[in-house]
């Protein structure tokens, strides 16, 4: 990624909180700090050149792109947990087959949703990694997870498990040992988005957009001991290309879940 197109300042009223949370991300992630004083976003990115500005404001982080807002919100896994609770199940818990106690690598944070409720299905005594190529997106997304409060404490508990971890996911695969997770879990950028997904502009342009490689469900294959699970939409082609031969979703979802039985499981190790 090229930390050129980024920089970081604060919220239109500049506090001292603000401010030394703007500068202590900006050496974390080597990019400049911009006072804001009295300057419009318009105004910043036409004097530094940035595309895109992080800005602090109290209690978050947020990315501002020319395609709009980017912030981190557990909305999404905060109602499919409670649907857990009330014994309506999951469709990416099922396909993952997550159970108590388990280590899931989510190879493909984004803004974080999955990653919540596979860390609430795996418990207190689970653990999730979850890598994100974009080191900005994976700060923002840090910074919520470990700041956020949930209605539901069994939510605010799930998040903080989990790790995030600023790495493309085909090289931190490379580096691990074999069987070294439980499952492992792919959500890519899908190569043909919804049209009326315009809210997702901002994290499109933030993504990777390279396609999954087989490379990559290889060596996926290799570090988990139980399943390696694809989310698509349900007439995606990636299926097929990568060899996911099952899927599960619901009846009229108009996402799969592709599924793949590791090298371990398949074999009959431990």
């Amino acid at each position: 990624m090229d930390l050129k197109k980024y920089i970081v300042t604060t919220g239109g009223k500049e506090k001292d909180s603000q401010i030394r949370q703007a500068k202590e991300t900006a050496e974390k992630l080597g990019i400049a700090y911009i006072p804001r004083g009295k300057l419009s976003l318009e105004d910043l990115r036409e004097k530094t050149g940035a595309d895109n500005i992080l800005v602090a404001r109290s209690g978050q982080l947020l990315i501002e792109t020319p395609e709009g807002e980017m912030f981190f919100h557990p909305s999404m896994a905060h109602l499919r947990i409670k649907n857990i609770r009330q014994g309506k199940g999951d469709h990416l818990v099922e396909a993952l087959a997550i159970e108590p106690g388990m280590r899931i690598l989510d190879c493909t944070l984004g803004l974080g949703s999955d990653a919540i409720v596979e860390s609430y299905a795996a418990g207190e005594t689970g653990h999730v990694t979850a890598l994100e190529a974009n080191a900005v997106m994976a700060e923002v997304v840090r910074y919520g997870l470990s700041h956020c409060e949930s209605e539901n404490p069994a939510t605010t508990a799930a998040m903080r498990r989990i790790e995030v971890v600023a790495e493309e996911h085909l090289s931190f695969l490379r580096s691990c040992e074999d069987n070294s997770y439980d499952a492992v879990y792919f959500d890519p950028m899908f190569r043909h988005p919804f049209q009326e997904s315009s809210s997702m502009a901002p994290l499109r342009s933030l993504a990777d957009p390279m396609p999954l490689s087989e490379e990559a469900i290889r060596e996926a294959l290799r570090v988990s001991r139980g399943r390696v699970v694809l989310k698509e939409t349900s007439k995606s082609t990636e299926f097929d290309r990568l060899g996911f031969q099952s899927t599960v979703g619901g009846k009229y979802s108009k996402v799969k879940y592709g599924i793949l039985q590791s090298l371990a499981l398949s074999e009959g190790k431990d």
